[in-house]
């Protein structure tokens, strides 16, 4: 079985890369497997008393998470690809190309909004990042 392993971040072009990958997964017969990774500092504040931590709001957010990676996930099987999703904490390229080992992908399936130069300087850039670091192909689909 071909798995490709397909990231999201919930953004508005989420959908657009979905449709993306579904497309691609008919073509080579594969799986997706869905990963969204979510920051390590969800919950953490700022505020008159330094940073403080709320465990509630970090509760909150990820079942908020958890419930539009299932609804993606649903999608894809809907449209007759077979997919499971996973939601982890950490840093997303490590989280990924280790998630892309243990599911023994054939291809990381990515998107990319078109920047480059000062806003990766800045900002960086995960898709830049996997292409780079990946043992595997990184398929980078132009989202615009």
């Amino acid at each position: 079985m071909i798995n490709i392993i397909l990231p999201v971040d919930f953004g508005e072009k989420t959908d657009q890369l979905v449709d993306g990958a579904v497309k691609f997964a008919k073509e080579v017969k594969g799986k997706i497997c869905l990963i969204h990774v979510a920051p390590t500092d969800i919950g953490f504040a700022i505020g008159d008393m330094g940073y403080q931590y709320f465990p509630e709001v970090e509760e909150n957010e990820i079942r908020e998470e958890l419930v539009l990676l299932n609804k993606i996930n649903q999608r894809i099987l809907a449209q007759d690809v077979e997919c499971e999703h996973i939601l982890k904490q950490g840093i997303a390229k490590d989280i990924i190309l280790e998630y892309s080992d243990l599911k023994n992908a054939s291809y990381i399936v990515m998107g990319s909004h078109g920047r480059s130069g000062i806003y990766d300087v800045f900002v960086g850039s995960l898709t830049k990042g996997l292409t780079k670091d990946s043992k595997v192909p990184v398929l980078v689909l132009p989202i615009h």
